[in-house]
């Protein structure tokens, strides 16, 4: 059984960090590319980031390039998303996905049950 679990959300003032883990299991880790999404309320689910199954490509949204870091441990079977510079539109539910490289929700095989991120003013 496949299973994502997120953890690492929480509350945090405007310009703070955070750091997102997604812990996988139940499945070949480093054979899916790891992805990063999230759902603010009353939105769709946007595209946050991605990395290949070797770590050796990224690739992020044009609104978290230079702020946010997305990583893997293939060893530990993680994929993690460092959050800096925070903003009040960063306030969302993220959620963590295993799939191909790719921007499109919907293409990824497997996914979290999500994490809430709120950044306060």
């Amino acid at each position: 059984q496949v299973q994502l679990v997120e953890s690492g959300g929480g509350l945090v003032q405007a310009g703070n960090s955070l750091r997102l883990s997604c812990a996988a299991s139940g499945v070949t880790f480093r054979n899916f590319a790891g992805g990063w999404f999230r759902q603010a309320p009353g939105k769709e689910r946007e595209f946050v980031a991605t990395i290949r199954r070797s770590g050796g490509t990224v690739y992020y949204a044009d609104f978290v390039k230079g702020r946010f870091t997305i990583s893997r441990d293939n060893v530990k079977n993680m994929v993690y998303l460092q959050m800096d510079s925070l903003k009040p539109e960063d306030t969302a539910v993220y959620y963590c996905a295993l799939g191909p490289f790719t921007m499109t929700s919907s293409f990824y095989d497997y996914w979290g049950q999500g994490t809430q991120v709120t950044v306060s003013s």
